[in-house]
C-alpha cells in the first residue's frame, strides 16, 4: 500500500512508470523504514540521488551507546532501496559493503543517508553512499549492487 499522501507528485510518477501495474502491490514506505523512523530529506530525480534522515534511538544503540554496525547498514539499505525503485524496475540488494569511519554517539539526534547511483550496467545498479551528522561529519560509506529482476 502507497502513502501517496506524504510522497512528492513527481516521485509517484517514476514509481508508476517503472512498476506500472504492480504500483498499488508495493509497500511504500516499508514496514523497515517505518520502524527505523526514517524520512525523506532530499531528492534529485535528475541526479540520482536522495538523502533519508534517521533518528539515533536508544533501540539503536550497542553496548558502548553508540549505533549498532547493523542499524547503520539497515539504514543504508533503507535509503539504496528507494533510491533503486526511481530509476530501475523490481531490483533487490544483491551486495552491500559497509566501511565504518568513526562510532555514531547516542548524543546525535539523526544521521543522514546520502545515496547515489554510480552506474548501471544491464541488470545491475552500482550504488554509493555516505552517513553523517547534521554537520557533515562522515561516520561511515558503503557501496552496493542491486539485481534487477526482469
Amino acid at each position: 500500500m502507497i502513502d501517496l499522501e506524504n510522497l512528492p507528485e513527481d516521485i509517484i510518477s517514476v514509481l508508476k512508470t517503472n512498476f506500472g501495474d504492480d504500483f498499488s502491490e508495493i509497500d511504500i514506505p516499508p514496514s523497515a523504514f517505518k520502524a527505523m523512523g526514517g524520512v525523506l530529506h532530499q531528492y534529485n530525480l535528475l541526479d540520482k540521488t536522495l538523502v533519508m534522515k534517521f533518528p539515533v534511538k536508544e533501540s539503536f544503540l550497542n553496548q558502548f551507546r553508540n549505533m549498532n554496525g547493523g542499524m547503520i547498514a539497515s539504514a543504508i539499505d533503507n535509503t539504496f532501496g528507494p533510491l533503486s525503485m526511481l530509476v530501475a524496475p523490481p531490483n533487490f540488494t544483491r551486495q552491500l559493503e559497509v566501511k565504518f569511519r568513526k562510532p555514531i554517539p547516542e548524543s546525535l539526534d539523526y544521521i543522514f543517508v546520502h545515496a547515489y547511483i554510480n552506474e548501471r550496467k544491464k541488470r545491475q545498479l552500482i550504488l554509493s553512499a555516505k552517513v553523517s551528522d547534521e554537520l557533515g561529519c562522515v561516520y561511515a560509506t558503503a557501496n552496493a549492487t542491486h539485481w534487477i529482476i526482469s
